[in-house]
């Protein structure tokens, strides 16, 4: 691992950026997309994945991101996780982050995995990070505002307990329907070849700005310290299902074109 170390040491020295306490989909929602995407690779694609992480399910590794959160040799892939740009601006036009962000951090583990020098235990780490990444970058918090650290700092509760918005987006919502993620993932909507074909089309960035369309509803439609309950899962549930739907389908189409 002597090549994934001193690429981390070098990344770190160039990603020096506050670091805000952003979680992720919850351990489930990652799952979700993992188990999704797994439903649309192609046979050779899954015999290479298989090779380079020992056989382990995309949706086992799908948390890896969060995983070494707990180990500060990898605190520079932090700001990986998220995109802040205000709402009435796109990816494109918006004032990039100096320690990187999502796009960025998707296009480094794309280009590590492609790279001929990268070893097998490289490509394997930059894998398991690029899987989880393609899964935040559906989440809407992810590319929320600066002021409020992408919802973290928007209090409102949840059936009467404190929480924020992100973490409602993040957790609270998959939480209380309480299923498995095989079970949100074996009902996922059905959709035709063209519908699988439009939601894939599009480059990281256009994914991007196209979650941000959701993010600009989200902050639209609450207001801080509000009692979040049934009739906001009832709203939104389907809007959070739908975008795991969309990380698992765009995790294949990047998966396939990888390898």
């Amino acid at each position: 691992m002597k090549y994934l170390y001193s690429i981390t040491v070098a990344i770190f020295l160039f990603c020096s950026g506050n670091a805000y306490a952003y979680d992720d989909w919850s351990a489930t929602g990652h799952r979700v997309v993992g188990k999704i995407a797994d439903h649309y690779l192609k046979g050779s694609t899954k015999r290479k994945i298989e090779k380079l992480l020992n056989n382990k399910s995309l949706a086992l590794v799908s948390t890896f991101g969060d995983d070494i959160k707990s180990d500060k040799r990898f605190d520079s892939f932090y700001t990986w996780h998220y995109i802040n740009m205000p709402l009435d601006s796109n990816y494109e036009n918006s004032e990039k982050s100096t320690s990187g962000d999502l796009v960025t951090g998707i296009n480094t583990c794309i280009k590590m995995i492609q790279d001929a020098t990268s070893s097998d235990a490289d490509k394997a780490f930059y894998l398991k990070l690029l899987i989880h990444f393609i899964g935040d970058l559906h989440q809407p918090m992810h590319v929320g505002l600066v002021e409020d650290k992408g919802g973290n700092d928007f209090k409102v509760q949840w059936f009467y307990k404190d929480s924020n918005l992100h973490s409602v987006w993040d957790r609270e919502m998959i939480e209380s329907f309480n299923m498995s993620y095989s079970e949100l993932a074996e009902n996922a909507d059905v959709l035709s070849k063209n519908q699988v074909k439009a939601i894939q089309e599009g480059t990281i960035v256009d994914w991007v700005n196209d979650t941000h369309t959701l993010t600009r509803q989200v902050y639209a439609n609450v207001k801080p310290n509000d009692n979040l309950r049934y009739n906001y899962s009832y709203d939104y549930f389907e809007s959070v299902r739908a975008q795991l739907q969309k990380g698992g389908i765009r995790l294949a189409k990047v998966l396939n074109d990888l390898f």
